[in-house]
C-alpha cells in the first residue's frame, strides 16, 4: 500500500458521467483527497460518502478536491451519487487500475477503505486506513481543509 511520502501513481478512470478523469489533471488544480471504498450502497460506504458530501463546501473553499473510488460500474456511481445527493467526483474502477496502483485491494476482490491526501506535486501527505469506521476518514478531511487554509 502506498505510504506517506510516496509519489501518487497517475491513473485515468471514468467518472459517474462517463468522462475520463486523470489524477494528474485533478492535481493541477491543487490538493486531492483520494478515498477508496469497498462498494456503493452499503451502510458504512454510504455513511462515508455522505460525510464527504457534507464536508464538500469547506474542502472546496480550502482548495481541496475529494474523489471517491470503488470497483462498481459508472452506472452504479451515477445512481449512488443521485440517490444521496453526493457532490464529490465518483470514479469507477471495475478493472482495479487505481486500486492495484495504490495497493488497497484485498483477496477475493475486496477493497480496503483508505483515504490519501495528495499534494499538488503528487506526493502523498497523509493517509488513513480504517476499513470499518468512518470517523478516521472524517478527521483526515478536517486536517486537509485546516492545513490548506494555513
Amino acid at each position: 500500500m502506498k505510504a506517506i511520502g510516496d509519489p501518487a501513481p497517475d491513473f485515468a478512470l471514468p467518472d459517474h458521467e462517463g468522462r475520463t478523469v486523470r489524477l494528474s489533471d485533478l492535481l493541477a488544480d491543487g490538493k486531492v483527497v483520494l478515498a477508496f471504498y469497498p462498494a456503493d450502497f452499503t451502510p458504512v460506504c454510504t455513511a462515508q460518502a455522505c460525510m464527504m458530501r457534507d464536508a464538500h463546501d469547506r474542502l472546496t473553499e480550502a482548495g481541496v478536491r475529494v474523489v471517491a473510488v470503488s470497483p462498481q460500474s459508472r452506472d452504479s456511481k451515477s445512481r449512488f451519487r443521485k440517490r444521496h445527493n453526493l457532490s464529490q467526483v465518483m470514479l469507477a474502477d471495475p478493472d482495479r487500475i487505481a486500486i492495484k496502483a495504490f495497493g488497497v485491494g484485498l483477496p477475493l476482490g475486496l477493497v480496503r477503505r483508505v483515504s490519501f491526501l495528495i499534494d499538488a506535486d503528487g506526493t502523498i501527505r497523509d493517509r488513513v486506513v480504517a476499513d470499518f469506521r468512518v470517523a478516521p476518514h472524517k478527521r483526515l478531511l478536517e486536517r486537509a481543509s485546516d492545513d490548506a487554509r494555513r
